[in-house]
């Protein structure tokens, strides 16, 4: 339901126009003044707002324009007159108008104009949510002083050309960190380039990395670019390093060494000037002592090494980093959440988190899906999280007969939904309430 606003100093000819616009199914709000009008969309939004633009004998209605569009980029206002003129038309779109409506108004032009607005300023404020959460994407929470350790580390090599290998476990952010690297440096104007190193097959990572020549082999039917000269002035991301094969250790040695870039199939070599930030999940010392990896290379990468601890280990980060994701996923599936419970967030810091942050964020946005309320309690959290918490000194939690019964008056003993907030099956919920006893 779309809330539009509709501004006109005649009453009749306004309370005519928001009839028929509410048989359509719009809230609609009326206002007499540009005074009123203004100070109306100041406290509550409007998605359209439709006014005349001779009000109080004046040509307010442009005015009333300027001042909206000023203060709300999202929302459409539409123009009506008596006195239209092409130039009337050409000021009212350069000013913002989304359309321009000359009296007697007809009907059925009146409202397919509307809802096309209406769908303009929802279209405006999706695009805007989206451009908020890329904004927040390359945001690294750190409230431990393990991750503020990273943070500061980055802030300290960010601005130098040294090569930097990131470890950690498998979701634990190695990304965000050669991100944060790239944007506080000053070849930021550049590309970042990333590429899994584990997700391209042996034979075609070469000429991914280093391009090739045309006829070089079957199916190179033109000349490409290699990622190495997509990210000239940039960075170059070598996520999950550890999967290269030795032999494209060799040749990255040897642009590491020299600078310098020979297609395959060609025959001159060019110089490019790209940072390298490399990731991985494996301990490389090991996978060099057992000589599946070089260890010329490996000295040559790890110049600066920045480790990522576990989310096990910097349990002070998980109300942070739910509280973020929290907000991602309230925003993009447009249900409003204010917060956590007490008791949730106890389980959180308690549960293990093999899967690191990655894990975390899955079952926020599965417990935003399936709250009843504004705020996530522990039967909102997935069984996972709940019955593989680890008790922490001095806090009681939940046993499983308490969390299977909480979720089934949550879910008012329907079964195949507290099985689902429980995130088991429905045949292991009844074999569950069978063992504590938990009949309907």
């Amino acid at each position: 339901m779309s809330r539009l606003l509709v501004v006109d100093d005649q009453a009749n000819g306004r309370r005519s126009i928001a009839l028929l616009l509410e048989q359509d199914g719009h809230s609609v709000v009326e206002s007499s003044s540009v005074a009123d009008a203004l100070r109306r969309a100041a406290s509550e939004p409007f998605d359209v707002v439709l006014t005349d633009v001779r009000i109080d004998s004046g040509n307010d209605g442009l005015t009333l324009l300027r001042e909206l569009r000023a203060h709300d980029r999202e929302v459409q206002v539409v123009l009506v007159t008596a006195f239209g003129t092409i130039d009337d038309a050409v000021d009212a779109i350069k000013a913002g108008a989304y359309d321009y409506l000359t009296k007697p108004v007809d009907p059925e032009r009146l409202r397919i104009t509307i809802r096309r607005a209406a769908e303009r300023a929802e279209l405006s404020r999706e695009v805007r949510e989206l451009r908020a959460q890329m904004d927040e994407r390359d945001e690294i929470v750190a409230v431990s002083r393990e991750m503020r350790h990273v943070l500061d580390t980055i802030a300290q090599v960010a601005a130098t050309d040294s090569t930097v290998l990131i470890t950690g476990e498998s979701g634990t952010g190695k990304e965000l960190v050669a991100r944060a690297l790239y944007s506080q440096s000053p070849r930021h104007a550049c590309r970042f380039v990333p590429i899994n190193c584990g997700g391209i097959a042996e034979g075609l990572l070469e000429s991914e990395l280093f391009g090739h020549r045309k006829g070089a082999f079957t199916g190179a039917v033109t000349d490409k670019r290699g990622l190495l000269e997509e990210a000239d002035g940039g960075v170059l991301f070598l996520d999950e390093i550890g999967e290269m094969p030795l032999s494209m250790q060799v040749r990255l040695l040897r642009f590491l060494q020299g600078g310098e870039v020979r297609r395959v199939g060609d025959t001159t070599t060019r110089r490019v000037n790209v940072r390298l930030v490399a990731a991985t999940h494996r301990e490389l010392e090991r996978e060099v002592e057992e000589r599946r990896f070089r260890g010329d290379f490996f000295y040559r990468i790890n110049v600066v090494g920045i480790r990522i601890p576990p989310l096990r280990e910097r349990t002070d980060d998980i109300p942070a980093l739910a509280g973020f994701f929290l907000r991602r996923h309230s925003v993009r599936l447009r249900r409003p959440m204010e917060g956590f419970t007490a008791g949730a967030i106890e389980l959180l810091k308690g549960h293990p988190w093999p899967g690191n942050a990655r894990e975390l964020e899955n079952a926020i946005e599965r417990a935003v899906n399936l709250a009843c309320g504004p705020v996530l309690s522990e039967a909102d959290l997935p069984a996972s999280v709940s019955l593989q918490a680890q008790p922490r000194a001095g806090v009681a939690t939940m046993g499983e007969r308490e969390q299977l019964l909480s979720a089934l008056e949550q879910s008012r003993w329907n079964q195949s939904r507290a099985a689902s907030r429980l995130g088991m099956s429905r045949t292991t919920l009844w074999r569950k309430m069978r063992e504590h006893h938990l009949n309907a």
